[in-house]
């Protein structure tokens, strides 16, 4: 700790949070109060996690002494954005504040393997070379991608440290840690034996850059101009019907013409035949709910390895399946010898080129529509017939997850978040959980060689002699799980037994709105599943952070924002300042640098008010006891009473704001009463009178307003509580609330 006359010379220069705020992090990772294990047990009292006290020997939030929140795992190809610093600040808040309350706060940080992003950014280091991953092979390819973790993986956690994140960095998991790989297998080899994981042949989301399916949840849709051709499919008994598609090249193989049950302008063809162009293939005209009567012309072609709404409509009808597409982006043989091996655009163009031939083109418009492309590569995806793992979501996984939110066992935070997410519940669909990359959790199932690729054994460990032709040695699937399968265990695996007892579940989780259904939801009732408990009673929903002019921020279009350069030139505390004070209320917010030069300002007046208070203390000799501050202090004028009463009543105000996570409106309310209460009125009359009380009251409503401060800006206020005369001082971070 510093001396009281080192501090006091400190005090005398400007506030440059530059030299205080590396030193300040050393100084609480060198306490080890991060650590819940090391942090002094309060007998006094115990507290809610809503705020405010309970009576000792209530529960509080996890089992009435424990805190805990998850850090959601970032990328190993991550650098931090506003998104992650934001959701720091509001984690970082909740964490000093329950700790300051006497609970045992856990915050436990950790990285994510993150499969195809990372190997994604690894191919392209390789392409620098004018290498593959199969240049490589399987082996040490994936040699090289723990190379890029070990050089890259704790990047963003070391970046967290700069905003001030008090995680317990001792628990820093990473989603391939040997550990959390084994319960990774056992929950994959537990859905399958429980009949809620099986293998089979369905139309998905593909990638032919990455290479691997995808989920639905895994798509980013693209505003994208294109063409609307309508094409002319010619009746077997004469005269034609006008399909309209985005889409000509994958009219190869169609299987049927549809129409919606209702649509009268069709009605009489409902049964019929036509002759599909090109291939000179009869298909028939089918009913179906489903169709649109509104795009197009209300009649559709229906091309069931090749859309996933009208693989649905083809079970319902029972109609044949023609890949003409392959898993490279290429023609394949069933789509005819115009197209074969060719990409698909330039398949489109020999296509729309027959058609016009033909005479078959009835116009082309132009149209918007929304792109599917990958949501790692940005490739076009290309819904294809594939072999692949499934969870089996309904009804047992799915009603499990709403009856938790139905009966308030979980509550969303904003509440608006709720009913999206319990219709996007009702009609989930089974998750795709096979991936066809190398880096990631190898799924733990074993192929018999002389099988032909139909007899496997689901096992942990390789399968010393193969239950199936008892002779060869099984080859282990190739395939490795979704980088959600591996997080949506986040809150439990790899975790000791003894830590599961003190950190599950978490008292809440704070989180971005985009990732609610591919990681919360999945978090729940994997949690439901295998702890019998929920994760986290509660589901925060923080604002995203937008561009001045309103748009979703993206460093590849150059509208990112690097946090790392504001706190360079304003300071951790005034970024985090500039953060919470724009989040009121959820909504998304339009970024201004402005609040963080409004942070800036505030920490000077708070040094600068701290400065007088000191010089003060200085020539009174007064010290003060943190266990009984205001010992000693007997207000005599009305000015000392209204400072006073203002002091318990910010405090329970801020106390009520924490405890339903209005962050921005505790801050707003912190400022008034710490610049205008404090500062401008006692701070300018106590400079016309000279009294003991006076510079004692000083003194304690300083410490006071520091503890108040300290959740939203800890930097600044741990440095000038170094200062402050307390006979007992430690520090801040675990002075009692």
């Amino acid at each position: 700790m510093q001396n009281l006359s080192s501090a006091k010379k400190q005090a005398k220069n400007p506030y440059n949070p530059r030299e205080i705020e590396d030193k300040i992090y050393k100084l609480w990772e060198q306490s080890g109060y991060f650590n819940p294990d090391n942090l002094p047990i309060s007998k006094s009292r115990k507290v809610s996690a809503q705020g405010g006290s309970l009576p000792t020997g209530q529960a509080g939030a996890s089992g009435g002494k424990n805190y805990t929140i998850l850090l959601p795992p970032p990328n190993v190809t991550g650098s931090l954005h506003l998104g992650h610093a934001l959701n720091a600040a509001i984690s970082d808040i909740l964490i000093r504040y329950h700790r300051l309350q006497g609970f045992k706060t856990a915050w436990l940080p950790g990285i994510d393997h993150a499969g195809i992003a990372t190997q994604n950014v690894v191919e392209k280091e390789l392409k620098k070379e004018d290498k593959t991953r199969f240049d490589l092979g399987r082996e040490k390819f994936i040699e090289q991608v723990w190379q890029w973790k070990e050089k890259y993986g704790n990047v963003i956690l070391e970046q967290l440290k700069k905003i001030g994140a008090s995680c317990d960095w001792s628990r820093t998991r990473f989603t391939l840690d040997l550990a959390y790989s084994e319960d990774v297998a056992k929950v994959f080899i537990h859905y399958y034996k429980k009949g809620l994981i099986y293998r089979g042949e369905r139309v998905i989301n593909w990638c032919p850059r990455c290479q691997t399916g995808l989920s639905d949840l895994e798509i980013e849709y693209r505003e994208e101009k294109t063409s609307l051709w309508h094409i002319k499919y010619p009746l077997q008994d004469g005269g034609y019907i006008i399909v309209a598609t985005t889409r000509p090249e994958t009219m190869l193989g169609d299987a049927a013409v549809a129409v919606n049950t209702k649509d009268k302008r069709y009605q009489k063809f409902i049964g019929a035949n036509v002759v599909l162009p090109i291939q000179n293939r009869l298909i028939p005209v089918i009913a179906d709910s489903a169709i649109d009567q509104n795009f197009g012309t209300g009649a559709v072609k229906v091309t069931p390895a090749h859309d996933l709404l009208d693989a649905e409509i083809a079970e319902r009808h029972k109609l044949p399946f023609y890949q003409v597409i392959n898993e490279r982006g290429r023609m394949t043989e069933k789509a005819g010898g115009i197209c074969l091996n060719l990409k698909t655009l330039e398949c489109r163009e020999k296509v729309v080129a027959e058609l016009k031939q033909q005479n078959l083109i009835e116009k082309i418009e132009d149209y918007t529509h929304n792109a599917s492309r990958c949501y790692r590569c940005s490739a076009v995806l290309e819904p294809i017939l594939s072999k692949q793992w499934f969870v089996k979501m309904t009804p047992y996984l799915r009603d499990m997850a709403l009856k938790a939110i139905k009966s308030k066992r979980i509550k969303i935070i904003p509440e608006n978040f709720k009913n999206p997410y319990i219709s996007w519940l009702k009609n989930i669909k089974d998750w795709c959980v096979s991936r066809q990359i190398w880096w990631g959790h190898q799924i733990p199932v074993y192929f018999c060689k002389n099988g032909k690729g139909e007899n496997f054994a689901v096992s942990l460990k390789k399968p010393e002699i193969c239950p199936f032709c008892k002779n060869c040695e099984t080859e282990q699937s190739a395939d490795v799980l979704d980088t959600w399968f591996s997080s949506a265990l986040w809150p439990f695996a790899g975790l000791t037994e003894k830590d599961i007892e003190k950190f599950y579940p978490s008292a809440v989780l704070s989180t971005a709105r985009d990732i609610i259904n591919l990681w919360v939801g999945r978090m729940l009732f994997s949690g439901l599943e295998f702890k019998q408990k929920i994760p986290f009673p509660k589901v925060l929903i923080h604002a995203t952070i937008l561009t001045k002019e309103g748009k979703r921020m993206s460093k590849s279009l150059g509208t990112g924002v690097d946090p790392l350069t504001l706190i360079e030139n304003y300071g951790a505390d005034a970024l985090r300042f500039g953060l919470i004070w724009q989040t009121m209320g959820g909504q998304d917010v339009r970024w201004s640098e402005e609040h963080v030069l409004a942070g800036k300002k505030f920490a000077n007046k708070i040094w600068n008010a701290s400065r007088f208070v000191l010089k003060q203390t200085e020539v009174s000799g007064f010290q003060l006891l943190s266990s009984n501050p205001f010992k000693n202090i007997k207000p005599q004028t009305t000015a000392d009473k209204k400072l006073l009463k203002e002091l318990k009543t910010i405090k329970q105000s801020i106390e009520k704001l924490l405890g339903k996570y209005e962050f921005g409106q505790a801050l707003h309310e912190l400022y008034d009463f710490f610049w205008h209460q404090f500062c401008d009125t006692y701070l300018e009359a106590a400079k016309k009178q000279e009294s003991k009380t006076t510079s004692r009251l000083l003194t304690v409503a300083l410490y006071e307003s520091l503890k108040l401060l300290h959740p939203f800006m800890p930097f600044i206020t741990e440095e000038i509580y170094q200062q402050l005369p307390i006979a007992d001082k430690k520090l801040l971070m675990i002075e009692k609330w």
